[in-house]
């Protein structure tokens, strides 16, 4: 590089005049850029939320450094339908949301396109408004939205959204400690406590603290359903006929159709690096005036869903037993049958992918749904009922109005998951071993989607991975299951991607049980403060004490009704 010539003097001058202005510049940036409270949350979710608003209420500060621009992950980004279980289990700040939302629809001017009444109580399972004890459970995603910003509002708490962890040197560790964390745009934030909420656990793995993806093998923890699992079926999501997965049917070499794999599954209960499949959870209406057609994706090629047409040829008929009615004509569409919007295998670099990585796999999700909802509502391979109904079928107009009404979130159902001071297993959801140190509960089926689609030996399509395994009560959750080995962290929490296998995530990963953890993590943050303490060092009598006062559900004799 070639310099000008300049004399001393000037030269003198300017690096005079540079380094004041630096010092000034670093001083600014430092008293805006740099920022503290207590306690540090990294995500967006509702127990990012519901932590936040318990560090509020226990009298201490709190920062939300959120990557997303909505607030409450899945429960504001479509699943409305909530998977509850024993709905006696939810206390705390979760039930608090479910009796906000009941208060929402127990006012007419809520129902828009139809009336309260025409609503009643529907739901399969799922109880939508429980008049007796004044929550309700199923509801549109503007709702969900709005009760988790007025909690944020009520409580003065801050919140930066789309602000991302840079995850490859912005965790700054100290004696085992997390010191600060900087973000993507360069703003830093310390704190003395700090919460992962995120369901990608990136915060966690920043930080160094171990972490599983995939399923381990039955053998690991002493399991039964873990590992790989194939012919095992316990719902209706695979193939319940002989449909041939090749481009020319009965011609191997003609090649595979889209979406199913050359590989072979591994022998059953053996571990794997697979995850099981995401979707979105679509908001749909059948109100005329509140509808809008499903968008063609750019790249859509009718061939992808070739596999589908000939499941339809089969005489399959279940395409609409997914399409889950919430409040005022709308849908909480999930997955249903052996093709659906579950795009299996499409997502196993997703964990740990960069973040660019991870928006490539997110839109093919969204082109992938999109152009299966645009191939059942127009493709003459289609049976005429079911492309006849679709008509009557489109994405709400009133929701996600920024994203083109399409769900901001994708149904992450499990990405990392840390190996914790406690790893909870299905030994613990099925009640065969006592669970030390309780902080909620759970009492979901242990429920895992299609992880593989693959060809069997007979030279036929079939998935694998689709489980369901019912604990026979409502099971408690560890305090181990929420915090890092002492060795790796000593002042973080993890109540989303918690410390469990892959089966036993299965029933964890329901939104009121994160926003349970979420409050649970928050207030053992509190304590650890207090006291100076690390997370492991927390005596479990006086956190449950606390947790106790503030309706949390720790055992199954102390149960709200």
């Amino acid at each position: 590089m070639k310099f000008h010539k300049i004399s001393i003097f000037i030269l003198s001058i300017l690096l005079f005049s540079c380094s004041s202005k630096t010092k000034q510049n670093e001083s600014e940036t430092a008293d805006i850029e740099l920022q503290s409270a207590d306690v540090i949350i990294y995500g967006g979710t509702s127990a990012a939320v519901t932590a936040a608003v318990e560090v509020v209420q226990s009298g201490k500060s709190v920062i939300v450094v959120s990557p997303d621009t909505h607030l409450g992950g899945l429960s504001s980004g479509g699943l409305g339908f909530t998977d509850t279980g024993n709905k006696s289990t939810i206390g705390g700040l979760s039930r608090e949301f479910y009796h906000r939302v009941w208060l929402h629809y127990n006012d007419d001017v809520a129902w828009i396109w139809e009336n309260h009444s025409e609503y009643g109580n529907k739901g399969q399972g799922t109880v939508a408004m429980d008049g007796a004890n004044r929550t309700m459970w199923i509801f549109e995603p503007h709702v969900a939205e709005q009760v988790f910003e007025d909690f944020i509002a009520e409580n003065e708490i801050t919140v930066l959204k789309n602000e991302w962890l840079d995850r490859e040197s912005g965790v700054k560790m100290e004696n085992g400690k997390i010191v600060s964390i900087t973000t993507l745009s360069g703003k830093a934030f310390t704190g003395k406590v700090f919460i992962d909420a995120t369901y990608e656990g990136d915060l966690m793995a920043a930080a160094g603290v171990s972490y599983h993806v995939g399923r381990e093998s039955c053998s690991e923890y002493n399991e039964q359903w873990n590992g790989v699992q194939a012919g095992v079926f316990h719902h209706g999501h695979h193939f319940k006929t002989k449909i041939d997965p090749y481009v020319v049917p009965g011609n191997p070499s003609s090649g595979l159709l889209p979406k199913i794999s050359a590989e072979k599954p591994g022998p059953n209960c053996s571990s794997d690096k697979k995850v099981q499949a995401y979707c979105f959870r679509l908001c749909m209406s059948n109100h005329p005036d509140n509808r809008i057609p499903f968008p063609k994706p750019d790249n859509y090629d009718p061939k992808d869903y070739e596999l589908l047409a000939r499941v339809f040829q089969s005489g399959w008929k279940e395409w609409f037993n997914k399409f889950d009615m919430i409040p005022n004509k709308k849908t909480d569409t999930n997955n249903h049958g052996p093709f659906s919007s579950d795009n299996i295998g499409m997502n196993y670099d997703y964990p740990e992918a960069s973040y660019e990585r991870r928006q490539e796999i997110i839109k093919e999700h969204e082109d992938y749904q999109k152009g299966l909802l645009y191939f059942v509502s127009t493709d003459l391979r289609v049976p005429a009922d079911i492309r006849d109904k679709m008509k009557n079928w489109g994405l709400a107009a009133d929701e996600f109005a920024d994203n083109g009404n399409w769900p901001h979130q994708l149904y992450i159902r499990e990405a990392r998951r840390m190996v914790g001071e406690y790893v909870t297993t299905e030994n613990d959801v099925l009640g065969k071993r006592a669970v030390p140190s309780p902080i909620g509960m759970g009492s979901y089926t242990m429920d895992s989607h299609n992880i593989q689609r693959y060809v069997t030996a007979e030279g036929y399509v079939q998935n694998e991975g689709d489980l369901g395994v019912h604990p026979h009560d409502p099971y408690q959750i560890s305090y181990g299951s929420i915090i890092p080995q002492k060795e790796e962290c000593t002042n973080m929490f993890v109540p989303v991607a918690v410390s469990s296998s892959h089966i036993a995530y299965g029933s964890i990963r329901m939104e009121p049980v994160f926003m349970i953890l979420g409050q649970s993590a928050a207030a053992a943050a509190c304590i650890s403060i207090d006291e100076e303490i690390d997370v492991q060092s927390v005596q479990y009598e006086k956190l449950k004490e606390m947790l106790l006062s503030k309706g949390q559900v720790l055992s199954s004799d102390g149960s709200i009704q």
